[in-house]
């Protein structure tokens, strides 16, 4: 039950064949032996089992009064740390954090409750969201169900690591240069980083954005019917549309495709990778698509800028902290924010004025294309215990998401889901991902086109991992 879609559940909770509370057990048991694997899988902050099966004793009641509160009720659901829910710290990842309640639900949280998911747990993130990787501080070590030697990537590390490992349909993640769509294509996943404001979020700030994390493009659209409902808590957001998120599309023939297989910076794309990538672009071809070759947006300069940019940021917020708990914080982090100090606010800015260049690419890129298909990342998996794929954060700290940044800031959607697999860093088979990049505004354009690959590819996940495999 645990593996079961939202609509399967749904539909079961509707027939009687089982209950909400069923379903929630069949996830704790889940967690268990996850957790009873050598090494535990992690993941997880703030379970709540107790609560949960309280809270599915209560939709099990709706059941079978034929009285569900929402598309999602009795649906067991994880939150990114990151996502305030009343009542629950918010660590940030770091044991640096001073734990306070939150005093209310986030927006996400709040559209999840309402249609009457079970948010049974809070899923990890490296300290203050700024690594793709399972490490941190303050949780322990989140690992990839694929291979417990290797890293899920982050920020979003806990969802990822959750949603593949079968800990329920629905978990919600957050992007502001990847942490979405890189966890998503390490781990199998559907990742979905929406238009800039699609899905409101508190606090909001430049690129950032929530997201589904799930395990098919099903799921995927199912959430997001929920979250993007409004909330004006955050100013950024747009104007709300009652999206029909499942819809289909008849066919990808006539459409203009431009394939971007170069980053135009940072690490070297991974054979395995480029060749599932050239094969999801070929399916496309084969069905009647026009494939054009396209250049990167992306460049050394306005890389170095957003590191620099948050760099400042970051010591911005740590430079706040007592001596002694900013030593908490894990060294990976402080080494690269404390050079922050140095950067001056002219090149602070400049840095940061890179994001409207990247817009006007972006903009110019996509007069005459439908859509857009790059890698999402260079490389196919790396050690669970690094703070990276290059582990070298102070020196070279994103020369892994030159394919998924750009579109934070030009603020378009990009989806990522699987292409195929290839072998890890330790020689381990491991999943790839492909990304599927619309025009801003055309988030149902994204949905679509990955629901069409899913499929008629051949690269859909339909047998996930086991603890202990």
């Amino acid at each position: 039950m645990h593996d079961l879609s939202i609509g399967a559940l749904r539909a079961g909770f509707s027939a009687g064949s089982f209950t909400p509370r069923d379903a929630i057990e069949a996830v704790l048991t889940r967690i268990a032996a996850w957790q009873a694997a050598t090494p535990p899988l992690g993941g997880l902050w703030h379970l709540e089992p107790e609560m949960a099966r309280q809270e599915a004793d209560l939709s099990t009641k709706r059941w079978r009064d034929n009285r569900p509160i929402g598309a999602l009720d009795g649906i067991p659901a994880t939150v990114k740390e990151l996502i305030a829910t009343q009542g629950v710290a918010v660590p940030q990842g770091s044991a640096a954090t001073t734990l306070v309640p939150a005093r209310a639900d986030s927006p996400v949280a709040a559209r999840l409750r309402e249609a009457g998911a079970l948010i049974f747990a809070r899923t990890t993130v490296p300290d203050i969201g700024m690594l793709s990787s399972g490490i941190s501080s303050f949780h322990e070590l989140t690992r990839n169900p694929w291979n417990l030697a290797a890293n899920p990537g982050g920020s979003s590390a806990g969802a990822a690591a959750a949603a593949a490992a079968g800990y329920g349909p629905v978990h919600i993640g957050t992007d502001i240069g990847g942490s979405v769509r890189l966890p998503a294509a390490w781990t199998g996943l559907i990742g979905f980083k929406p238009s800039q404001g699609r899905i409101p979020i508190d606090p909001y700030y430049l690129g950032r954005c929530a997201g589904p994390m799930a395990r098919c493009v099903e799921d995927a659209a199912e959430i997001m019917a929920v979250i993007t409902r409004p909330d004006r808590r955050d100013a950024t957001s747009l104007p709300y549309q009652a999206i029909d998120w499942a819809q289909p599309i008849t066919g990808v023939a006539g459409l203009r495709i431009g394939v971007m297989m170069e980053a135009g910076c940072g690490m070297a794309l991974e054979a395995p990778v480029a060749e599932a990538v050239e094969r999801a672009a070929t399916l496309f071809e084969a069905h009647g698509a026009r494939l054009v070759p396209v250049g990167p947006i992306l460049d050394r300069s306005l890389l170095d800028g957003c590191d620099v940019f948050w760099r400042a940021r970051a010591w911005g917020e740590l430079s706040r902290l007592s001596p002694e708990a900013r030593a908490r914080v894990l060294p990976a982090i402080l080494a690269w924010a404390r050079t922050g100090a140095e950067v001056s606010g002219v090149e602070a800015v400049r840095g940061m004025s890179g994001s409207f260049t990247l817009r006007q690419r972006g903009a110019a890129l996509f007069d005459g294309l439908d859509a857009v298909i790059s890698p999402v990342t260079p490389n196919v998996s790396f050690p669970a215990e690094w703070s990276s794929p290059l582990d070298d954060p102070a020196n070279r700290p994103f020369e892994h998401i030159a394919y998924t940044l750009p579109w934070n800031f030009t603020e378009q959607p990009a989806i990522c889901l699987n292409a195929g697999f290839g072998p890890g860093f330790d020689g381990r088979t491991m999943p790839i991902g492909v990304q599927i990049v619309t025009d801003r505004f055309e988030d149902l354009k994204a949905m679509q086109l990955a629901r069409w690959f899913e499929r008629h590819g051949d690269a859909a996940i339909t047998s996930w991992p086991e603890p202990g495999m």
